[in-house]
């Protein structure tokens, strides 16, 4: 960890607490939550938490910004486009005079559908939804500063996370498990220590540019249920064929992504996944008993 490293995460949900445990040898970690009740559990992380609206920098927000060195950018876009971005007019470094390096995550989806098959990060961006689109546009706010700026940006995206607390152990634990089946339909996934390791190595380098951030196995999600209902010795659900499935619509969408995400850059880079597969991840959670929470 780069000593005096002064780390800024907007949006210190799931993936920006782990990344805080995975970087705690930072000299000082701040994270942003919607909510105060929240902040316990970024406390426990070892963040000094501070609200963020969405909507608006309040003196402790700007504050934060002006002694950041290292910035994980985790809030997700929406019509109006990055709000970062949006807030700071696209002059980041006016706000963040100190920052050396940024990391945005961001999502596959922006890929959009490719009939199952195999994508790299010099494949095209053609999104598929409003969500995704947002995503592209917020990915090119970021690439514009650093092309504009010379600072290290490093565009990370994101597989379906998981982890302790959030997996098909705990739905099945509660019965909400459920074997879709949608011929072909296969998803990346990366566990969430794993986007805290990987976030960690691209700091390190300063990397800059596009990293896929998933595991090495896409896969039907059906077989990861079946996966982990042998894992806790309980009989499969039924399987359920997509088209006669109750889904919501944004639910629905996911399955209108088909396609195998490509990690080998950021394992040439020499990031070495903690758990290269489901099938690693569940078997862990399991042992120890982590998948819990």
């Amino acid at each position: 960890m780069e000593q005096g490293m002064d780390l800024f995460i907007l949006g210190a949900g799931f993936s920006g607490q782990e990344i805080a445990r995975r970087m705690g040898d930072a000299a000082r970690i701040t994270g942003t939550s919607r909510a105060v009740n929240s902040f316990d559990a970024l406390r426990a992380a070892g963040i000094d938490p501070v609200l963020f609206d969405g909507e608006t920098l309040s003196g402790a927000l700007i504050e934060a910004l002006a002694r950041a060195t290292h910035l994980v950018q985790s809030v997700r876009p929406n019509e109006r486009g990055d709000p970062l971005l949006r807030l700071t007019g696209g002059d980041l470094t006016r706000f963040m005079p100190k920052l050396q390096w940024v990391c945005y995550l961001s999502t596959v989806g922006v890929y959009g559908d490719h009939d199952g098959a195999w994508v790299t990060e010099d494949t095209p961006t053609k999104p598929v939804n409003k969500r995704s689109q947002w995503r592209v546009e917020a990915e090119q706010g970021w690439l514009e500063i650093s092309k504009r700026t010379g600072l290290p940006v490093a565009i990370a995206r994101l597989g379906g996370i998981y982890g302790p607390g959030r997996n098909t152990l705990v739905k099945i634990d509660r019965g909400e498990a459920r074997r879709l089946v949608k011929p072909g339909q296969v998803f990346n996934r990366i566990h969430v220590a794993d986007v805290a390791g990987a976030v960690e190595h691209l700091s390190s380098t300063q990397a800059s540019g596009v990293w896929n951030v998933v595991d090495n196995e896409p896969c039907p999600p059906q077989d990861v249920v079946t996966y982990a209902c042998n894992l806790m010795g309980v009989e499969p659900p039924p399987e359920i064929a997509f088209e006669d499935a109750d889904l919501t619509p944004m639910a629905r969408s996911f399955y209108g992504d088909n396609k195998r995400v490509s990690n080998a850059k950021l394992r040439e880079s020499g990031y070495s996944l903690r758990y290269p597969d489901y099938r690693a991840a569940l078997d862990a959670m399991c042992a120890d008993g982590s998948w819990r929470g």
